[in-house]
């Protein structure tokens, strides 16, 4: 701040500009990183004004991808956000974070020869949120395997990493006309049955503008899990919400909350809620008869039919632990290079996981990929993978 201030203070026509045209000031400071930009703001009440409108304006999603392993004491997630903050054109209001459960929570063997000092999620997971604004809220998860985009375009190539150190954390900022919360639900041991007024204090119920809810089984194997999910599952199974996610191996963040009085043996649902009408969404299961490139590609194409407009769209991938590679006979990638061939320019994310969540369903108007009878659509499934496009708005 003192350079500037410095700046300020030397006479000649620059600084009579930067300290009077709001326009060229805008400009300017236009080209700064936000972390740059909210410390520029402090210089003089002119720039702090400029500031404010740059920053309204920046509404797309912004992502940071870690795919190469580092050094033992840190993930390579809580790395590449400490560097990759400093460069962001967004102030995250919300972030959803996915690393790997074998390195994030230093579960790999260590060898006598080379001890590695063992991480602790809970360590890993405060380093993460520490990068991130106070205000921000801030949904981590810890699954087998991860499905990323690698920085710098939306048409990198999405990469299916089911093995080895990897993650991703996705950076909502604030988007006009576009509510996005997260909830947390967890078994309660002594009721069997779920206290359905726990959806509305969510925003999940009584919510006209309701249009995407990703959700996250953790403790899935617990007994009375399954039981558990499909409480929380069939109440939001209506056709005008797209419902998909998984069941991860747990959850480390849930910032909005106080998390610490969970009892660790606990099974629940966490998750993310999209609300606001300008946000249309579709999602296609890619059944266990999918197994080769053309049975991947017509679900794709299915997906391509729901026209979902591609700028400012995110895709999800979800798939089962058991898919993959193997399942596909060694061919990697194939999943992510199928969605890839159809969307060149949607950025795609996801996991491997214990089990998945979705069906065939487009959300624009009241539009259904499949008609299905008013009978219930099947939510959960195993050996599936669940694609899905998420689109918040036309950007200015």
């Amino acid at each position: 701040g003192r350079g500037g201030a410095g700046a300020m203070e030397a006479t000649g026509k620059g600084a009579f500009v930067l300290g009077n045209l709001a326009e060229v000031v805008e400009r300017v400071l236009g080209f700064l990183p936000t972390k740059a930009l909210l410390r520029a703001a402090c210089v003089c009440r002119l720039w702090r004004e400029c500031a404010r409108r740059i920053l309204r304006a920046r509404q797309r999603v912004a992502w940071v991808s870690a795919l190469e392993p580092g050094p033992a004491e840190s993930h390579a997630l809580v790395r590449a956000l400490a560097r990759e903050l400093e460069k962001v054109h967004v102030l995250p209001q919300t972030v959803l974070y996915i690393a790997d459960a074998e390195t994030f929570s230093g579960h790999e063997e260590c060898h006598e020869q080379k001890k590695a000092r063992k991480r602790n999620s809970k360590e890993t997971a405060i380093a993460l949120e520490k990068l991130l604004p106070k205000r921000c809220q801030v949904l981590g998860l810890v699954t087998p395997g991860i499905v990323v985009t690698p920085m710098g375009s939306s048409s990198n190539q999405p990469q299916e990493i089911e093995e080895g150190e990897a993650g991703f954390a996705l950076l909502f900022p604030k988007i006009d006309g576009v509510k996005i919360h997260t909830f947390h639900f967890s078994k309660d041991l002594k009721n069997r049955v779920f206290d359905e007024s726990k959806f509305a204090e969510a925003g999940l119920k009584n919510n006209p503008d309701l249009r995407v809810v990703l959700l996250f089984g953790y403790n899935s194997w617990k007994s009375g899990a399954t039981r558990f999910l499909h409480q929380i599952v069939n109440p939001l199974n209506e056709k005008s919400i797209i419902l998909a996610g998984g069941q991860v191996e747990s959850f480390t963040s849930l910032t909005s909350e106080n998390t610490s009085a969970q009892p660790g043996d606990a099974c629940g649902v966490v998750g993310l809620a999209f609300s606001g009408p300008q946000i249309q969404s579709a999602t296609v299961l890619l059944d266990q008869d999918v197994a080769d490139e053309r049975t991947a590609e017509a679900a794709m194409q299915r997906l391509k039919a729901a026209n979902i407009p591609e700028h400012n769209t995110i895709g999800f991938m979800f798939a089962c632990v058991g898919r993959g590679y193997r399942y596909y006979k060694t061919k990697r990638n194939m999943e992510a290079d199928a969605f890839r061939k159809f969307f060149p320019n949607v950025p795609l994310f996801g996991f491997f996981g214990h089990g998945e969540i979705g069906c065939d369903r487009i959300v624009t108007g009241n539009f259904v990929l499949r008609e299905c009878n008013d009978i219930k659509d099947d939510l959960l499934h195993g050996y599936t993978t669940v694609m899905t496009l998420i689109h918040l708005g036309s950007t200015k």
